[in-house]
């Protein structure tokens, strides 16, 4: 049976330190500050956001969440973003995901300072961490590393199977288990004989974005399995991508849907500002 990577609680642990970093930090008049521009009414947008503005309160940071209509054209959004790029206030500006079709996605990216992009997702930022040294990493794969870190989990040398290609999650973390010195597959959809390469696998990140889409077949005896995938299934019930009460037994590590990587990925947002924070305040 696989020893359960706890998230909730690894991240209850880190923001009590990163609480006490800030408490450090407001005697030498730093207020870390947060803003989340957040678009429409996407329900579980609206979910990640109260989530992010609860864990800033509980942490001592100053969040703002900014809601606009469904409507707001890409200028005035690209307006907004330009406002806080200039608000010294704010050292971490967030642009929840998705928004709507009018809107083209990688412009309004672009257009975060990438000093400020505590989400990681300017291409400057993810050409830093491609170039080996990283300054914003992508929340979720950057709280994945942390869970290896804290389970003392050896990655070098290790066979790491990454199923899902996305800026935000895939292609991040290969990057962050090749800095690790573990050989690293990519693999996605297309992938041919899929649930035999994943099988290869020592450490299994899995981000597809289909509910319980990896059963027992994909998984090695003794492989690590990080599940990423965030599904609802049909009485709307909160799923993984991976199939858990197949694959949490033969799994010698593994994360449970809900509270598995998703309070990490919020845990690093937070790191993130707070890291902004000094480095635009303390090396001025």
């Amino acid at each position: 049976m696989g020893v359960l990577i706890n998230g909730k609680e690894l991240a209850a642990k880190m923001q009590e330190e990163i609480r006490l970093e800030v408490e450090q930090l407001a005697k030498k008049q730093v207020k870390p500050g947060l803003v989340v521009l957040l678009v429409g009414e996407n329900s579980a947008s609206q979910t990640y956001v109260k989530n992010k503005e609860l864990a800033a309160k509980r942490i001592g940071i100053h969040s703002k969440i900014e809601r606009y209509e469904e409507t707001i054209s890409e200028e005035e959004l690209l307006a907004e973003i330009e406002k806080y790029n200039q608000d010294s206030d704010f050292h971490g500006i967030l642009v929840q995901l998705p928004l709507p079709t009018h809107i083209d996605e990688e412009k309004i990216l672009l257009a975060i300072n990438p000093k400020k992009d505590v989400d990681g997702f300017h291409p400057m930022n993810l050409g830093k961490l491609f170039a080996g040294a990283p300054e914003m990493i992508p929340c979720t794969p950057y709280g994945i590393m942390k869970m290896f870190e804290a389970y003392h989990i050896d990655l070098e040398g290790k066979n790491a199977v990454v199923i899902g290609r996305s800026n935000i999650v895939g292609k991040p973390m290969a990057q962050l288990l090749l800095a690790k010195d573990a050989t690293v597959t990519m693999t996605h959809s297309k992938t041919k004989n899929l649930a035999a390469v994943a099988k290869q696998a020592d450490i299994l990140v899995v981000a597809i974005g289909r509910g319980h889409f990896v059963t027992k077949e994909f998984v090695k005896e003794g492989a690590v399995v990080i599940d990423v995938g965030m599904n609802r299934d049909a009485n709307g019930k909160l799923i993984g991508d991976v199939k858990f009460d197949e694959v949490e037994p033969i799994a010698s590590y593994i994360t449970p849907v809900p509270k598995g990587v998703g309070p990490m990925t919020i845990t690093m947002l937070m790191m993130q500002t707070v890291e902004a924070a000094k480095r635009q305040e303390l090396n001025k």
